[in-house]
């Protein structure tokens, strides 16, 4: 009975029913073998190493060192799979460096962007652009990183401000979570500017305009939004010293009179505009502008001073002549 597989020589083709099978010997096969199971081996330490990850992200509440501790664990593996098939499939120095010339000429040609997108992964993880928890926006996409690979970084989408650029960011009109998760290219940090919100410096400078006629009572308006900001807003001291002190040594543009509160007065050819400057953690800026636009409010209707607008209001009309003819019609 003639053999339903057959192999002659190690370097030959493998015969499976007669059928030879072109490109597959004994030594590859042998060598895919290896490769899988060795790939095998080092997918299951990856699970094991995030699972492991995982289980001191319940016992160590800190966001960064488990963030590093993951992308380590990325990288480590996959440099074992790639030193897995390079010494299988490449024992012969000579036809390795022939084969990584070529690979090398063909991805720069025909991944460039790939390739770009990888460097770019290795950038912000050196250059400190983001991390994991960070509120930035890239490639015209505000939101919340909460995943960085290789090639993508995820992110928690949130909505635009009314003044901030339209499009798809104003799905929700504030900087609040939309509920869409966007994966933006890692590439995207060579092309566009990145917006970090959370990075060093943890706060932000916020504002509340007010319009007024110029016949109101300008002093006590300003009171009234110097007062409501020195109670919700945060003060120098406040501030974690060392974060000041990183800043001011690593930027040399904060000072600590910068961040007390202030009424800045603008004027218009309609009303008088007040604008408070104060600053603000970077989460729950909604809630808190709330809060002081109802204590705003309720302030100015105790002090009887009201908020200009442009609309107009018809207060009487000029006398009408009707004139009949006599025509019953």
């Amino acid at each position: 009975m003639e053999e339903s597989s057959n192999v002659i020589d190690p370097n030959q083709a493998i015969e499976i029913l007669g059928i030879q099978l072109v490109g597959l010997s004994a030594d590859n096969g042998k060598r895919i073998l290896i490769t899988i199971i060795f790939v095998a081996a080092v997918v299951a330490l990856h699970y094991g190493l995030m699972a492991f990850s995982d289980w001191i992200q319940r016992r160590c509440n800190n966001e960064r060192i488990i963030f590093w501790l993951r992308q380590t664990i990325r990288m480590i593996t996959t440099g074992l799979i790639l030193i897995c098939v390079v010494s299988v499939w490449f024992d012969n120095p000579t036809s390795l460096a022939t084969v990584f010339g070529l690979l090398t000429a063909g991805l720069a040609f025909a991944m460039q962007r790939v390739i770009t997108a990888l460097v770019g992964y290795f950038i912000i993880l050196r250059g400190k652009t983001f991390k994991v928890g960070d509120r930035i926006s890239i490639g015209g996409v505000r939101g919340e990183v909460i995943a960085l690979h290789f090639f993508h970084t995820t992110l928690m989408e949130m909505g635009q401000p009314p003044s901030g650029p339209g499009g798809e960011g104003e799905w929700v009109r504030s900087r609040q979570y939309t509920g869409r998760i966007v994966t933006v290219s890692n590439d995207k940090i060579f092309d566009d500017p990145v917006y970090n919100f959370s990075g060093d410096f943890p706060y932000l400078w916020e504002e509340i305009n007010l319009p007024i006629t110029y016949n109101a009572d300008r002093t006590r308006a300003e009171n009234i939004l110097l007062s409501a900001a020195r109670r919700h807003a945060i003060s120098s001291t406040e501030i974690d010293d060392d974060i000041l002190k990183e800043m001011q040594h690593r930027y040399n543009i904060l000072k600590a009179d910068d961040i007390a509160p202030k009424v800045y007065f603008r004027l218009t050819d309609n009303w008088l505009e007040l604008t408070v400057r104060f600053v603000t953690k970077d989460h729950g800026i909604r809630e808190l502008k709330d809060t002081m636009s109802r204590e705003i409010l309720e302030a100015l209707d105790q002090a009887g001073i009201g908020i200009a607008s442009a609309t107009f209001e018809i207060v009487g009309l000029p006398p009408l002549q009707v004139r009949y003819d006599g025509n019953p019609r």
